[in-house]
């Protein structure tokens, strides 16, 4: 592999190895919009964007970017790119809409289309089988903090992976179970929008247990796929060398990363976070452990940025930077504040530190047991307007993706085993609680007309992609 910069400090080509995976990822109720066609049922993100003062400017993913309907237009667009894989999910919504019982046969059939599509542009699907949409019947019994959602996620996983198995090879099972479990069920600023503190350790338990479950019974019907979830996960740096700020940084380090990296890939919790929310009666039973740790054999990591923390008494930095700020006291302490490090920041309000998905893929390969690591999402938002001609020079997205596939490459050099990356996102998209006021996309998409016009960064990413790696940069 070459160098990342010569003896004058400029960045130099960087030649990835020939097998690495080049994809993008989007998410269903984000980009599919039909929200009432083909038989899908109501998830708990509809009811949520019908709260009012839930998301913002009232929008929902009711129409999103129709990829439903214009999902042919999209592949070609992928297939312009010159993307080898692509990674979507899979809405629990539209293929058993109560989340019990019946499947959708029409639903399934949308899926089948596009994998085939997919497939016949040479393009390498990579489902999600739960991004955060969960049935709104079952959310209506107690959703994930309920046990018995786990089991029944098992069971939709393995209709899906009966109906697609034959050929989809590589199947990731939960996306971010911290966002779900905490957002969801803690602070209230996803869906479902409970206040829960307790429900949500229990959300991201049975999480976790769904995900085990699911590749049991996967496992065993294709033993040759291959199986694995999707964690975001945080380089975490205290504020100060204050004691109270190394023990902050400890705690979030510990909800953010290790509570799910610890059971996935040790079979465990961490004793620490367990003592940390003791509070809420969280025994997690062995039996349990066992069918969480069964072995996988990939790890999709999601990264966006670092947390600063601080454990001393002063304000906290309210940005979306902070997502433990809204209910830091339940982390066990109520000093654990996020703080501004200074560095450049997207229009999400969040730092930018290429530096910090080296540290957590060196780390995660370091402390834990081999598997084979995939970067499933990395991008950043921002406010965008096209110009005149519809176009979007966005050089600012060309500049923060360009420095974490350096920071990728690095790893690589290093020995970790990663083997593919995934933009986020494709298109611009409904981006949750901020409705479409944020754009990821490498692609703009015109709401109003659903008129797609690649960005500049998608014309620099398709560059990478037939180069191999970013290109010297002066």
């Amino acid at each position: 592999m070459t160098s990342l910069k010569d003896d004058t400090g400029a960045t130099t080509a960087a030649q990835f190895p020939t097998a690495f995976r080049w994809g993008a990822a989007t998410a269903a109720y984000q980009i599919e919009g039909a929200a009432g066609e083909g038989g899908r049922g109501p998830s708990i993100w509809d009811t949520f964007c019908r709260t009012p003062g839930k998301v913002l400017g009232g929008d929902t993913g009711d129409v999103a970017v129709d990829h439903y309907h214009r999902f042919p237009e999209d592949v070609r667009l992928m297939s312009d790119l010159g993307l080898t894989a692509y990674r979507f999910s899979i809405s629990w919504s539209r293929v058993q809409p109560s989340g019990t019982g019946a499947f959708n046969q029409e639903g399934l059939d949308f899926y089948r289309r596009l994998v085939d599509a997919l497939l016949d542009a040479g393009i390498e699907p990579w489902p999600t089988l739960y991004h955060w949409d969960l049935p709104q019947p079952l959310e209506d019994k107690g959703g994930w903090p309920e046990r018995e959602t786990a089991h029944r996620f098992a069971e939709y996983a393995t209709h899906v992976h009966a109906a697609l198995g034959d050929r989809v090879r590589h199947w990731t099972t939960i996306n971010e179970p911290w966002c779900a479990a905490f957002l969801g069920y803690a602070s209230g600023e996803h869906a479902p929008g409970r206040l829960d503190p307790a429900a949500s350790l229990l959300a991201a338990h049975h999480q976790m247990l769904g995900h085990g479950l699911a590749i049991e019974a996967m496992r065993a019907r294709t033993p040759d796929n291959r199986f694995g979830a999707a964690v975001n996960l945080y380089a975490v740096t205290p504020a100060t060398d204050d004691p109270a700020d190394v023990d902050a940084a400890r705690r979030i380090d510990g909800l953010q990363n290790r509570l799910f990296l610890d059971p996935l890939l040790l079979g465990r919790y961490p004793e620490d976070v367990l003592e940390d929310t003791s509070r809420y009666g969280f025994v997690p039973a062995d039996a349990d452990l066992a069918v969480i740790g069964t072995p996988i054999d990939q790890l999709g990591i999601n990264y966006y940025s670092r947390h600063t923390v601080a454990g001393t008494p002063g304000e906290a930095a309210q940005t979306a930077s902070s997502p433990f700020s809204t209910h830091s006291p339940w982390v066990g302490s109520d000093h654990v504040r996020f703080v501004p490090a200074g560095r450049p920041v997207t229009g999400m309000g969040w730092e930018i530190d290429a530096d910090g998905l080296h540290e957590v893929l060196t780390r995660v390969h370091r402390d834990y047991p081999e598997v084979s690591l995939y970067i499933t999402e990395n991008g950043a938002g921002y406010d965008e307007t096209p110009d005149g001609d519809g176009t979007v020079q966005d050089t600012g997205r060309i500049d923060y993706l360009d420095a974490h596939l350096r920071a990728c490459h690095r790893a690589i050099a290093d020995g970790v085993p990663l083997r593919g990356y995934f933009t986020w996102s494709l298109l611009d998209n409904f981006e949750w609680a901020w409705g479409y006021s944020k754009r990821f996309g490498l692609v703009h998409v015109d709401y109003a007309t659903q008129r797609r016009v690649p960005k500049d960064s998608a014309r620099w990413y398709a560059g990478v992609i037939r180069r191999g790696g970013p290109p010297g940069r002066g």
